[in-house]
């Protein structure tokens, strides 16, 4: 066949074959906090797709309906996978507890363990299955954790 005849994709059609957003092989524990952020998620994904199917120009946008249903489909799933880890003594470092630790400069450093999707290092909740927080789990106050290749102390747990 004549390649005068084959037609290539254009730039939209590719961006609208939207590769899923991975999920993770880790059990989706959530706080009560995460759970309505997955809740909040995953109703503004139904509105994009809502919005994108009501504008009637799917075939004009392609890439905004494609986006919305890849990502009502990642918060879809994590919603439905979510298991609730309820709040709980946090004598020594578990899920959802806040911690704080010294490093051995005299620096500080405060995270609450959280769900992977609630994560966020730059407003102080680090995910579970982050090497930090794997390090920390399970120590109580006074217990000395190796984070990123150096000695902390933990001084607060809450």
């Amino acid at each position: 066949m004549s390649v005068a005849f084959t037609r290539e994709e254009d730039a939209e059609a590719v961006a609208a074959n939207l590769p899923d957003r991975p999920l993770s092989v880790h059990p989706n524990l959530v706080t009560p906090s995460g759970l309505a952020h997955l809740d909040a998620e995953r109703a503004a994904a139904q509105a994009a797709y809502d919005a994108a199917q009501a504008g009637g120009g799917i075939a004009a946008d392609r890439t905004a309906m494609a986006r919305a249903t890849r990502d009502l489909r990642y918060w879809s799933a994590r919603r439905a996978s979510a298991q609730l880890v309820a709040p709980g003594d946090c004598a020594v470092v578990r899920f959802g507890c806040t911690v704080t630790f010294e490093r051995s400069d005299g620096t500080a450093a405060t995270y609450r363990i959280t769900g992977e999707d609630e994560a966020d290092p730059a407003a102080g909740r680090i995910a579970y299955v982050a090497p930090a927080a794997r390090a920390l789990l399970g120590k109580a106050v006074g217990d000395v954790a190796v984070i990123a290749g150096g000695e902390v102390e933990i001084v607060a747990i809450g």
